[in-house]
């Protein structure tokens, strides 16, 4: 009878089966263990870091706003975010939010809004911003309240250069008083355009 199951191909009920998923320990094979998921955890972690790095260099520029300057478009201690890419291909825009060097210290990061583009000519007169000789003041219905009336000023605005102020115009230490007083066009890192911080007030700003 053992013959015949032999020759027959039958296999006997008391001779142990190994599962097709069981790991062949015999040829060897590593079945996993505590060194593999350091290493999965490793390249984790190093991939996070190359993304982040990628992120913050060439993508997005994240900035908190440590002053009142900006209110009440952005709020003291808001955290935003800047998109790098808005001005690969095209030039700041009077009305941006934008993230910059600071032309007296450029170890700082600066949140102004542009207010004066290249050649412009920026008169302010009885809290009013004039723009190129108009009689007409800007429309600015982001500032927080009317300016306080100060001594007349006039910039004139170089190429290749912008004109930043405050949107809390009596509280905001911008252009007007800077010792360098222009932002070079290569010392804007960003377009802000969204407020993640707090979550309460994440959204799209304007």
């Amino acid at each position: 009878m053992n013959s015949e199951n032999r020759r027959l191909g039958s296999v006997r009920h008391d001779e142990p089966q190994r599962e097709d998923n069981q790991p062949d320990q015999e040829n060897g094979k590593p079945s996993g263990g505590l060194k593999a998921e350091i290493i999965s955890w490793i390249q984790i972690l190093v991939t996070a870091a190359c993304i982040a790095f990628v992120l913050n260099t060439f993508i997005i520029a994240n900035s908190k706003v440590p002053s009142g300057s900006m209110e009440n478009t952005i709020m003291t201690n808001d955290r935003v975010i800047g998109f790098r890419f808005s001005y690969w291909f095209s030039d700041p825009k009077e009305g941006d939010i934008a993230i910059f060097r600071f032309p007296d210290d450029e170890s700082i990061y600066y949140v102004k809004r542009v207010i004066g583009l290249p050649g412009d000519t920026i008169d302010i007169s009885d809290g009013k911003v004039y723009k190129n000789g108009s009689e007409t003041p800007l429309d600015e219905p982001y500032l927080k309240e009317e300016m306080f009336p100060e001594e007349d000023m006039h910039f004139e605005v170089p190429e290749d250069s912008y004109f930043m102020m405050g949107d809390n115009r009596n509280f905001s230490y911008d252009a007007r008083y800077w010792d360098n007083t222009f932002v070079h066009r290569d010392k804007i890192i960003a377009k802000v355009q969204f407020r993640y911080w707090p979550f309460n007030k994440m959204g799209k700003l304007e």
